[in-house]
């Protein structure tokens, strides 16, 4: 499996762990990730609630600039992963809105790829992770985390089920691991919000937080760089403002299958992390 590799701003910054597990994984699996050249910003939040030409701009000529390797294209960032999405969507089916980008891009686009999330690349390889792994998690309970934008608006991305999904579930049960049942699985965190009103992402992330582990979880995983912030991050704040303590790991899933692969952990960011991932290390060599 080859693929034009879209990294997106975050993994190149905020979820550099993500960026490093994704490149480990895929090696690993024998996928081949190939960084798509002079790729921008994908135009995720700003951009779309700006302009919709432009966003939908800023998406063609990632896809555009993958078209001209021949490539589908693997976005491991939900948030990426929607926006081009919708590029890929109205570049093809819309001719006015496909007349007036192509007439600025240097590379016109064609549509002749398609844009993937990582998590169904890897899915892809769910066989050859469950021969692989040389760690496994059995009894481990993994809530995976979905959020909003891998799965909604249904008629656009076509992901799986957008009120049950079970591709990362079925990622999870790769690793040994028990994919736990919850009814939080595609609710949003606030994402950027964080920035303009924190108040409303810590109650957010408080309520996924909460339902996880009243379920049971151990460890959350997650394929949004985003979400992994909020829920990983603001779990000092949550307890500041909430007084209740979570301390719940929340991996990105390419790290959790790393692990099962028998991947080092500095090999996979798992040191980068606010809530401490000692617990997932100790269950693996528990086994």
């Amino acid at each position: 499996m080859k693929y034009a590799y879209y990294p997106g701003c975050s993994l190149h910054s905020t979820a550099k762990e993500y960026d490093m597990s994704t490149k480990k994984v895929a090696k690993a699996l024998n996928i081949e990730l190939v960084e798509i050249p002079d790729w921008n910003c994908c135009g995720a939040t700003a951009g779309h609630s700006t302009s919709h030409l432009l966003a939908v701009a800023l998406g063609a000529r990632n896809l555009a600039q993958a078209e001209s390797l021949g490539l589908d294209v693997a976005a491991p960032c939900a948030a990426c992963y929607q926006r081009l999405v919708v590029a890929e969507r109205e570049m093809k089916e819309n001719p006015e809105i496909r007349e007036k980008i192509n007439s600025t891009l240097e590379k016109p686009y064609e549509g002749n790829n398609h844009t993937y999330s990582l998590v169904e690349v890897v899915a892809k390889a769910k066989e050859q992770i469950e021969n692989l792994k040389v760690k496994s998690f059995e009894g481990l309970k993994v809530a995976a985390y979905y959020g909003c934008l891998l799965v909604k608006p249904p008629k656009i991305m076509q992901f799986d089920d957008p009120e049950n999904p079970q591709i990362l579930d079925d990622l999870v049960r790769a690793t040994g691991a028990e994919a736990v049942d919850w009814s939080f699985k595609t609710e949003c965190c606030g994402g950027a919000l964080a920035v303009s009103n924190t108040g409303i992402v810590l109650k957010l992330t408080r309520d996924i937080l909460r339902v996880a582990r009243d379920r049971g979880a151990d460890v959350i995983v997650t394929a949004c760089p985003l979400c992994q912030s909020n829920l990983d991050m603001r779990q000092g704040q949550i307890k500041e403002a909430f007084g209740e303590e979570f301390n719940i790991p929340v991996l990105y899933f390419t790290e959790l299958i790393g692990l099962a692969l028998g991947l080092k952990p500095e090999e996979l960011g798992l040191n980068s992390h606010f809530v401490s991932t000692k617990k997932v290390l100790e269950w693996r060599d528990a086994r």
